[in-house]
């Protein structure tokens, strides 16, 4: 999940962007330099790396965004020093790499050299209260190089896994006791000594309030180029159910579908969304996407089982998908070209080939049909400083 799902929406997010102000630099003939706020062990690294052009050819090698000759620097800022020293024995060997004990509580903690790129990840600005943000991002638009991205993070207000922490009220800052109990089974969670730590749940209202805020303190404009959901009904918590007995291990069954070699029961992909009352918006939107969810899913179990004489039969297309909205038509119309062209490869086709792709599917379609309604694990932010 965090490879091939989370990271990569990211990616497909930024990427666009990213290409933007490469091509900048290199016009200037410069390299470009980047600031990871909350850098961990170093996983922003292998993110942003990783980050490729839009619809390579298939002859293309090399096709990332951001290579080796492309980065100039890149500077990791963190609390956490046994994080630190991880991220040191992973990248130690690589000069353009360096890691930092730094704490941005208080504003920006490089402030003697500016950076192309800020970026965080999964939840790494919910450690903030929001006057903290406001001055963080105020310092970023001050002394950043002109036409900077900045990408934040933070916990979506409105996640399902979640549900039971819901509240109307944004006129004060809401923070849950984020419990680390996804690392342990479910025999062990009722032993552990678990950590904990409160995290700030954020709206899209209340981060585009922040992101004003440090705009107007800095004179400077921070234009938003993007807000989306990242991880809606695949977060860590949708397994452990902690706050909202209701959830389905989802995370669990989507990761077995991209195991090499196993086949997933497809039954335990369906959710049975259950709304809260009060929160129509959210309900509405999450029921939707909980059934176009689940009709992918109740498809391509239906081609699998229809499969024979090396196709699924053209009328198990029923007219009605005509009707879906466009991104689950072309979702259940992509998992039938894929049963059809993998189904007489030697080896285990289904668990190997059709599995993974209906995982992709799923994606795809989370990308396609979120809002930027807080309603995912992550509410990600991109940014452009215009100085």
């Amino acid at each position: 999940m965090r490879r091939f799902w989370e990271d990569e929406v990211t990616r497909l997010f930024v990427r666009s962007l990213l290409k933007n102000i490469v091509e900048r630099k290199a016009r200037k003939l410069e390299r470009l330099k980047v600031l990871d706020l909350g850098c961990g062990s170093g996983d922003g690294y292998d993110l942003l790396m990783g980050v490729t052009a839009k619809d390579p050819g298939i002859y293309e090698y090399s096709v990332e965004v951001i290579n080796e000759t492309v980065l100039g620097k890149y500077v990791g800022i963190d609390l956490n020093e046994d994080l630190l020293v991880q991220a040191r024995e992973l990248y130690g060997n690589n000069e353009k790499i360096s890691f930092q004990h730094g704490d941005f509580s208080d504003g920006l903690p490089i402030r003697d050299e500016s950076f192309d790129i800020y970026f965080s990840s999964f939840g790494t600005f919910s450690h903030n209260h929001d006057k903290q943000t406001v001055n963080l991002l105020r310092d970023i638009a001050l002394h950043s190089e002109k036409d900077a991205i900045v990408i934040c993070d933070w916990l979506g207000r409105y996640s399902y896994e979640w549900q039971e922490l819901w509240t109307k009220d944004q006129g004060y800052e809401t923070f849950m006791d984020y419990r680390i109990s996804y690392i342990y089974s479910p025999e062990e969670r009722l032993t552990a000594d678990i950590q904990s730590f409160p995290l700030r749940l954020l709206s899209s209202t209340e981060a585009m309030r922040i992101i004003g805020d440090a705009s107007m303190l800095s004179g400077v404009e921070i234009k938003v180029q993007r807000c989306f959901d990242r991880s809606i009904f695949v977060g860590r918590h949708m397994d452990t159910a902690e706050y909202n007995k209701y959830c389905p291990p989802i995370r669990q069954s989507v990761n077995s579908l991209l195991e090499p070699n196993l086949r997933t029961n497809l039954e335990t992909l369906i959710i049975d969304y259950m709304p809260r009352p009060g929160f129509d918006q959210q309900n509405k939107f999450l029921e939707g996407f909980s059934m176009c969810w689940n009709t992918l899913v109740q498809h391509t179990m239906d081609f699998l089982a229809d499969y024979q004489d090396g196709s699924v039969p053209e009328d198990d297309l029923a007219e009605f998908v005509n009707f879906y909205p466009e991104p689950l038509k072309h979702a259940v119309k992509s998992m039938r070209k894929v049963i059809n062209a993998t189904g007489e490869l030697p080896g285990d086709a289904r668990a190997n080939i059709v599995e993974p792709q209906l995982a992709y599917a799923l994606r795809k379609l989370e990308m396609e049909m979120q809002q930027g309604m807080a309603v995912g694990h992550g509410l990600v932010c991109i940014l452009e400083i215009n100085k």
